[in-house]
């Protein structure tokens, strides 16, 4: 499966910022968007900003399995890299 990854950098409620990727199974803007929003109101962070600013395509690769059978599942995978809960 092609994987897509969206590098996306979300100030929290407190200030701290989240950098985190949003991973889809199709290259769509959008979605990624909208995927991301649904998961940080799933964290609490439901008020943050979230547009093509704070998140841009980065690449496209091939995809391990567990990232795989998440996007089978959710539609998504978040990649937590800092400031994340």
């Amino acid at each position: 499966m092609e994987i897509h990854v969206y590098d996306t950098y979300v100030k929290a409620a407190d200030g701290h910022t989240m950098h985190f990727d949003v991973i889809t199974g199709e290259k769509d803007h959008d979605k990624a968007i909208t995927y991301g929003k649904e998961w940080l109101q799933s964290v609490g962070e439901g008020e943050a900003e979230m547009t093509t600013n704070e998140c841009q395509f980065c690449h496209s690769q091939g995809a391990p399995e567990p990232v795989e059978q998440a996007i089978k599942e959710k539609g998504y995978f978040i990649q937590k890299m800092e400031g994340c809960p």
